[in-house]
């Protein structure tokens, strides 16, 4: 059925992986990558791929600059092995949260790192939960923008508890939380957030009615957790009886693990894009749901020339 398909991964997310070959009941195809001493990547790729249709798994997570160099490396390398085709699977896209000039002398990394990786060797990207929809448009090259709301809707009619309420944690969000609202017949509220400087965040006027309801905080991604940890105070304040937060995109960098623990959320729900580290893994708040299956049937339908939009919902 798969004829010439293979599966690759670097070191950046190889669970996801594993369970992405289960689903397509293939095996994970074989590639070294590995260290120099003085830290550069060495790829080698362990198979034949002559003629053959080639994905490249690999979140660009933190490290973030160690995986991207990875992907980029084992894109060159397929590139330079005669692969039919080269498709970079990247769950968490990195560097996106610059997509665009906000201020003087200031660069637009998102665009760079498309850049690098059609210039490496991808001819499609499959990615996850970008930051900014128009990023998708800085390739030129076939992009599929694959959404985790599926997984998150099912997750919520499953464990949402009386009146519930869907909340934007800032005006760019509204559309996201607007789309979920809508399909769980819940209502919409919205966080008037003043931000002061990078990874600092202040919420200051909720949109609309949460007292007595289950506000369901919902974003793209989790780095320090200071507008989550914020949004929830801001919320209680205002009379939620309870606060759930849901992200594709669990970062949870620096401080991120301890403002959870001391924020007003009782459940924090995230997806596999990036692994958790052990400890957040065993934080009793935080619930990792899967999106193998839905890479995994994304990636088969490319493979087969089959359509992949009833996937984007």
């Amino acid at each position: 059925m798969f004829n010439k398909l293979k599966v690759f991964t670097g070191n950046s997310n190889p669970h996801l992986v594993e369970e992405i070959c289960h689903y397509l009941h293939l095996p994970l195809s074989q590639a070294v990558v590995r260290r120099f001493s003085d830290g550069e990547v060495f790829v080698e790729v362990g198979e034949n791929v002559r003629g053959s249709d080639v994905f490249v798994v690999q979140s660009t997570s933190p490290p973030v600059n160690d995986h991207l160099m990875e992907l980029l490396i084992m894109l060159d390398a397929f590139r330079r092995s005669s692969a039919r085709r080269i498709t970079a699977v990247v769950p968490y896209y990195g560097y996106a949260r610059q997509d665009r000039k906000v201020a003087p002398r200031v660069p637009i990394t998102a665009k760079l790192v498309a850049d690098l990786i059609t210039t490496a060797g991808a001819g499609r990207v499959l990615c996850m939960d970008l930051h900014a929809g128009q990023i998708g448009g800085f390739f030129n090259i076939p992009v599929d923008h694959l959404y985790s709301a599926p997984i998150m809707l099912e997750y919520l009619r499953k464990h949402l508890t009386g009146e519930a309420v869907i909340v934007s944690p800032d005006a760019g969000g509204v559309e996201r939380a607007r789309a979920i609202a809508k399909r769980l017949q819940a209502g919409l509220a919205i966080i008037d957030k003043r931000r002061e400087a990078a990874n600092v965040a202040e919420a200051m006027n909720i949109i609309g009615d949460v007292k007595g309801k289950l506000a369901v905080i919902l974003d793209d991604m989790i780095d320090t957790a200071g507008t989550l940890s914020e949004a929830a105070r801001a919320l209680t304040e205002h009379g939620a009886r309870e606060v759930w937060a849901c992200a594709a995109h669990p970062v949870l960098s620096g401080p991120a693990l301890g403002r959870l623990a001391e924020s007003p959320l009782t459940r924090v729900v995230v997806t596999n894009t990036i692994p958790l580290a052990e400890e957040a893994a065993a934080n009793p708040k935080i619930h990792s749901l899967s999106v193998a299956q839905l890479l995994g049937e994304a990636v088969r339908r490319i493979h087969m020339e089959d359509s992949v939009s009833s996937l984007f919902v």
